[in-house]
C-alpha cells in the first residue's frame, strides 16, 4: 500500500517546480543580467525549497520560494562584488609591485654601470669621485685624506662627474 501523504508531497512539489521554474528563470536571469550562473540558482532554490518541505502549503509556496530566490541573487551579488574587489585590489598592487620591481632592477643596473666606468677613470679622479660618491665624504674631508687643496679635489671630481655623465648617458 502506498503512503498517501508523501505521494501528495512529491505531486504537490512536481507541480510547483512545473509552474514556478519559468518565473523563477526570468527573475534570476534579469536580476544578474543574463548570467551564466542562472540555471544553477534556480536549482539551488528548489534544493532550497526542499528542504522546508514540511512547512510548505499551496498558499505560501510562492513567497517562500521568491524569499528563497531573493536571498540566493543577493548572496551571489555580494560574492561575485567582493571578488571583483579583491582581484581589482591584487591586480593593482601587482601593478604596483612590478612597477617598483622593475625600478628597482633598473636602479641596480644603473648603479652597476655608474661603477664599472668609475672603475675606468684615471687613479685621481676615481679616487676623489669614490670617496665623495660612494664613502659620502665632503670636498674638505677628502682633501685633508689625500693631502692635496680643495680646488684640486674639486678639478679632480668634476672630470671624474664628466666622465661618468657623458657615459651614463649612453647607457640611458
Amino acid at each position: 500500500m502506498r503512503d498517501t501523504s508523501a505521494h501528495i508531497t512529491v505531486q504537490f512539489l512536481t507541480e510547483t517546480y512545473t509552474t514556478y521554474r519559468p518565473l523563477v528563470f526570468r527573475y534570476i536571469y534579469r536580476k544578474l543580467n543574463g548570467c551564466m550562473e542562472t540555471e544553477d540558482l534556480v536549482q539551488d532554490a528548489f534544493l532550497r525549497l526542499l528542504e522546508y518541505r514540511s512547512m510548505l502549503r499551496p498558499e505560501t509556496v510562492r513567497s517562500f520560494l521568491y524569499t528563497i530566490v531573493r536571498n540566493l541573487v543577493t548572496d551571489y551579488l555580494r560574492c561575485h562584488y567582493r571578488k571583483q574587489e579583491v582581484m581589482t585590489s591584487m591586480q593593482e598592487g601587482l601593478s604596483v609591485s612590478v612597477a617598483e620591481v622593475e625600478s628597482q632592477v633598473v636602479a641596480d643596473d644603473l648603479a652597476l654601470h655608474e661603477k664599472r666606468r668609475v672603475g675606468q677613470l684615471p687613479p685621481k679622479p676615481r679616487k676623489v669621485y669614490r670617496m665623495i660618491r660612494f664613502e659620502e665624504k665632503t670636498l674638505s674631508e677628502v682633501a685633508e685624506e689625500l693631502n692635496i687643496p680643495k680646488r684640486t679635489v674639486e678639478g679632480h671630481l668634476l672630470a671624474g662627474r664628466r666622465l661618468v655623465r657623458e657615459y651614463m648617458k649612453k647607457c640611458i
